[in-house]
């Protein structure tokens, strides 16, 4: 057996079957007026979840902080950093372990916005007493319910 030979029977047999979300395979959820998500994966044990944001102009993120790293890379609209700077389309922000900010959507354009968050969302109040927390366990509950109440199907969206 020759070399690219052995190469490829190694590679066919570590070869795992892709997970692959078209996209209308999975809907809007409504989180509030303004705000939906878009469920991409969730991973096993809370240990995060990946989705799509959408947030109407105007919109605010209040006060919040990452327990693991968060990778977000804008598609569509601008939104403006605590810090005061713009992240537009195309513009990616990494967000450490324990960061804690709060943003909003500027300009007249939807917000749509590709996450993947380790971890958990812990909503904070200004003493840093946690207020709310968005879980891969919550986020999968509420599209479970979303598709019930509008007789959608499911995907199993776990790792």
């Amino acid at each position: 057996m020759n070399l690219a030979s052995s190469a490829a029977k190694v590679q066919m047999s570590t070869f795992f079957p892709s997970m692959t979300v078209a996209a209308d395979d999975t809907p809007w959820v409504p989180i509030s007026a303004g705000k939906a998500f878009k469920p991409l994966r969730f991973l096993r044990d809370d240990r995060g979840f990946v989705e799509l944001l959408r947030l109407q102009p105007g919109e605010e993120i209040a006060l919040h902080r990452h327990t693991g790293e968060v990778h977000a890379f804008n598609l569509q609209g601008s939104r403006e950093l605590c810090t005061g700077e713009v992240i537009g389309p195309g513009g990616y922000v990494y967000e450490p372990a324990g960061n804690v900010d709060s943003w909003k959507v500027v300009g007249d354009t939807p917000l749509i916005v590709f996450v993947a968050v380790m971890g958990a969302v812990e909503y904070v109040d200004a003493e840093g007493a946690v207020t709310s927390c968005y879980t891969a366990s919550r986020l999968r509950e509420l599209y479970r319910r979303h598709c019930e109440a509008n007789d959608l199907d499911l995907l199993d969206l776990q790792d």
